[in-house]
């Protein structure tokens, strides 16, 4: 389809006809918008007869939805204004302005597609609504120069302009759809690997083994994206390989922590020496490991705080992994009795006030013993298990003793205390001799 030129369009504006094709368009772009709109809420009743967690068919069916959702208006506009074009070349008019609009829709298509699709590979963030509007701008500004008829003199112009690169010397207009090439490949390329990820997500295989491999998938089709649209700019690759290899040297030498910390990543998702979710201990930082990335992993502590510890510190340095083959962890609860308390009955209270928590495994059963003698009363000590030690110790050791007191009340058991007890030794007053001692 061939737009008119700016006389053409002068022109056509001067007629008495142009009001009646203005109101013509007009009455198509409003049909045009009632239907998409009845289109849309027919789409979101069918929506609901596939369940969110349809899979991958469910996620296709999302994405291809929410896809055609944006392109009802102009798709629909378009059909409209076509068969009105085919009425205006029966009745012998030539619909100039139709011709515009309709470029004008597929041009809005095409940014709605854009947009859409960035959204759809890269998560909300500002420079993403500033390159959705360079998108917008760019397709516009074509639009307008291809209306008004002077694109052609734009790419012969940016096709004189040579640009040198090294021994190379590449146009301007070259060099403009060479960056296109390679913005589209790699995008294309983070689409696929998002798939690919999302994918290996709900695999059936080990949470470290999942993130390896759509880590080095991703890397993977970066990789080749580049090597493809690379030689589309009129880059040559051999030129590179000097270049790329002084690169590697500098980069080894000045990113050095770095590198370390990325390899160290991949080394802990290999081994599978931490996985999210265990309970591990680096120095002071004690937590549950929430997110580990090929830089550093998150440890997120029972007081709500995250600390982010560097992949290269967990190589390097003694981490206690309470989870890494079994996540039964063992705690114990000191108390003391008086030396003439019945112990027997006060160890078996302890068991049961262990037995009594939900949280307390059952297997290996708790179990109370006679620590040591000490100088106000007997030390006694229990022991439990607990498979969950992500949720913390504290809430359940208070509820263990809270129900060891109130059980020892109940049954007249004393937790002694330090106290001193004074005797007066002697008969006469200027010779008293004080003993402190201690019950």
């Amino acid at each position: 389809m061939t737009l008119p030129s700016i006389d053409a369009l002068t022109h056509q504006l001067s007629l008495d006809s142009t009001r009646w094709e203005l109101a013509l368009i007009a009455a198509c772009l409003v049909l045009a918008g009632f239907i998409a709109r009845a289109l849309v809420r027919h789409q979101r009743a069918d929506a609901e007869v596939i369940p969110p967690d349809a899979g991958r068919i469910g996620m296709a069916a999302r994405l291809g939805r929410e896809g055609l959702r944006r392109l009802f208006f102009p798709l629909t506009g378009i059909a409209l204004l076509t068969c009105a074009r085919i009425g205006y070349g029966v009745l012998g008019l030539e619909p100039v302005l139709i011709h515009l609009v309709i470029a004008l829709l597929g041009a809005m298509g095409i940014i709605r597609v854009i947009v859409y699709a960035l959204r759809q590979v890269f998560a909300p963030a500002g420079w993403l609504s500033t390159f959705e509007l360079l998108i917008s701008l760019t397709i516009w500004s074509a639009w307008v120069m291809h209306a008004l008829d002077v694109l052609p003199d734009v790419i012969d112009w940016l096709d004189s302009q040579q640009i040198t690169l090294g021994a190379q010397k590449l146009s301007a207009w070259a060099l403009i759809q060479g960056s296109a090439w390679v913005l589209v490949t790699l995008i294309a390329a983070i689409w696929l690997s998002s798939l690919v990820e999302r994918q290996l997500m709900h695999a059936r295989m080990d949470s470290n083994l999942r993130i390896v491999l759509s880590r080095l998938s991703k890397v993977a089709l970066m990789f080749v994206a580049l090597m493809v649209t690379l030689p589309l700019v009129g880059i040559d690759l051999t030129a590179l390989s000097v270049f790329g290899g002084a690169l590697g040297v500098g980069l080894g030498f000045g990113l050095q922590k770095v590198m370390a910390n990325y390899v160290s990543g991949f080394i802990i998702l290999l081994e599978r020496s931490i996985r999210i979710g265990d309970l591990i201990s680096v120095g002071t930082d004690r937590g549950q490991v929430t997110q580990i990335t090929t830089r550093y992993t998150v440890v997120r502590g029972l007081t709500g705080v995250e600390s982010i510890i560097p992949n290269e510190l967990l190589i390097s340095s003694v981490v206690q992994n309470e989870g890494l083959s079994d996540r039964m962890v063992r705690q114990a609860v000191s108390v003391q009795v008086g030396y003439g308390d019945d112990v027997p009955r006060a160890l078996a209270i302890l068991q049961e006030s262990a037995s009594a928590q939900p949280r307390v495994l059952g297997e290996p059963a708790p179990s109370a013993a006679l620590h040591s003698f000490g100088d106000s009363g007997i030390n006694l000590e229990l022991g439990f298990w607990i498979a969950d030690p992500e949720n913390g110790t504290l809430g359940l050791r208070s509820a263990i003793q809270l129900e060891i007191l109130r059980r020892f009340r109940a049954e007249g058991i004393e937790i002694p205390f330090p106290q001193r007890e004074v005797r007066v030794v002697g008969d006469s007053s200027d010779d008293t001799t004080l003993r402190e001692t201690k019950t």
